[in-house]
């Protein structure tokens, strides 16, 4: 009688694959809504960094009546590209580095005359895409 009385010790095979299988779909639903959750926050942050970019541009047309020509870039908000066109030019410079966004990717800057676009390629670093390979553009993130 006492070996029918022994108490189980571990789980057997069968449940331990149940918990598994329980698991894989938990991961299965949920991992996807964090992906999309971790992309939207990096488009946000990106959206914020143009904000930034936005108004050191806007500084440096309040200093020099102009915004820096597209083949400048983003270089003149680092130094004066050219002290006779730009004599206002701030004694420190816009920006202590050339900006980048979440996928460390340079953003694209194009003058439109009294306007400016900036740009992301996001994820896929690629013209065009779709979702979140969707570029990402100034005009469009305080929409």
């Amino acid at each position: 009688m006492k070996k029918n009385m022994q108490l189980r010790a571990g789980f057997s095979l069968i449940e331990l694959l149940i918990v598994i299988v329980i698991l894989g779909g938990l991961v299965a639903v949920v991992a996807p809504g964090l992906m999309d959750a971790a992309d939207e926050a990096k488009r946000d942050t990106v959206c914020l960094k143009m904000n930034d970019l936005g108004k050191r541009l806007d500084m440096f047309k309040l200093d020099n009546g102009t915004y820096p020509e597209t083949e400048e870039g983003f270089e003149a908000l680092l130094s004066n590209p050219d002290p006779d066109k730009y004599p206002n030019y701030r004694a420190k410079p816009y920006l202590k580095e050339l900006p980048k966004d979440s996928w460390k990717t340079p953003f694209i800057y194009i003058n439109k005359g009294d306007e400016f676009e900036l740009i992301s390629f996001a994820a896929d670093r690629k013209e065009g895409g779709e979702e979140s390979n969707r570029d990402i553009l100034f005009s469009e993130c305080n929409k």
